[in-house]
């Protein structure tokens, strides 16, 4: 058995961490600067954020990794940088893990190329692999204990970067990105990562949601992935924004309180997320908030209703009413997704039911 799926039989779930991008603004990162740079340049305020959030609880830190590879370290002209920032970064992480004492697990992250290969872009898939491969390989080296591929929305690169990640014999998580209408960027849903990453099994171990448009359509995600999956020993992974971003005063703000974020992390569980953290936005205040909810949290009560196809609107809208609205277009999905047959809305009457329905509760 490998080391996650090891504890989470020990402990049932796992908590990620937050936003790394977020807090390194806070310490004094400047828009335009690449977070990775931090790495060798203040590696000090990048341990402090680790130990920030194992503090909070975290059972999983990411290394500042996320936009560590060629392409992407290319617009700094710092391209030949990837090993350092890459080693460093999980070394970084690695300190800060043996310091604390504890138990955390490490993920090396990693992001999208901000690449199209071809034939709708220019870029080749060995290019792409190569990249990924790259990145992967430095922060092996470096000790982390799995590959979190993330935020990504195309199949094609998601498949360049699972091939670089299959082979060093540590585990791989991947997710996509889903935002309006629960769909990716390059208009996938989950059923289809699901489909992908099942493939790769045993070499990929779990799938999921992060980033997106807030907490409320990222659980829609989650309740698609537990109904649509086949392999149930994979794991479903949960890392949210922190509430919907808002521009205030010059700058980026997410909406999120503690308490949304602790009902977040309650729904995810319950739905059957396994490793649940939070992505922009969320700040170590959040994550102790979560990880206090989950000590107290009962789970498995939305989950049997799935599996039972006994999921109704009156818990979707229980979701909506904690976490926010979500889009007609999610609705719709998760309404097809929890349907029996997994058959299509037919008619533009139903999605306007199921939203009059969300709205009143004396009606659902």
């Amino acid at each position: 058995m490998n080391i996650l799926k090891q504890r989470i039989k020990e402990k049932g779930y796992l908590l990620a961490d937050g936003a790394t991008g977020t807090n390194l603004f806070a310490m004094g990162l400047e828009s335009g600067h690449s977070p990775e740079f931090w790495n060798v340049e203040y590696p000090e305020r990048v341990a402090q954020n680790h130990a920030s959030f194992i503090d909070a609880g975290s059972d999983i830190i990411l290394t500042n990794t996320f936009g560590a590879n060629s392409f992407r370290l290319q617009l700094h002209n710092a391209e030949k940088e990837v090993n350092k920032l890459n080693y460093e970064g999980a070394l970084i992480a690695k300190k800060v893990v043996i310091d604390s004492k504890k138990n955390t697990l490490i993920a090396g992250s990693i992001g999208p190329t901000g690449e199209i290969i071809e034939p709708l872009g220019t870029t080749t898939w060995s290019e792409t692999t190569e990249a990924f491969s790259e990145q992967a390989k430095a922060l092996h080296d470096g000790g982390v204990d799995f590959f979190w591929i993330e935020t990504m929305s195309s199949e094609d690169e998601m498949r360049c970067a699972l091939d670089a990640t299959k082979d060093f014999g540590i585990p791989t998580i991947c997710s996509y990105s889903f935002d309006t209408h629960g769909k990716s960027m390059m208009g996938l849903e989950p059923k289809e990562l699901i489909s992908l990453a099942e493939k790769y099994y045993p070499d990929i171990i779990g799938y999921g949601a992060n980033c997106g448009t807030g907490a409320s359509e990222l659980i829609g995600s989650i309740m698609c992935f537990f109904k649509a999956r086949k392999n149930e020993s994979m794991i479903i992974a949960a890392k949210a924004n922190c509430g919907i971003p808002e521009f205030i005063k010059g700058e980026i703000h997410y909406n999120g309180t503690t308490t949304l974020m602790a009902d977040y992390a309650c729904f995810a569980r319950d739905i059957g997320a396994t490793i649940i953290g939070g992505c922009c936005g969320t700040t170590h205040e959040h994550v102790k908030a979560m990880s206090e909810a989950l000590k107290k949290n009962k789970p498995g009560s939305f989950s049997k209703l799935i599996e039972e196809e006994k999921y109704n609107l009156i818990e979707l809208k229980k979701i909506i009413e904690s976490l926010g609205e979500m889009t007609d277009g999610n609705v719709a999905m998760i309404r097809r997704y929890l349907r029996p047959n997994g058959s299509e809305e037919n008619t533009g009457d139903k999605r306007k039911r199921t939203k009059r329905r969300l709205r009143h509760s004396g009606n659902s």
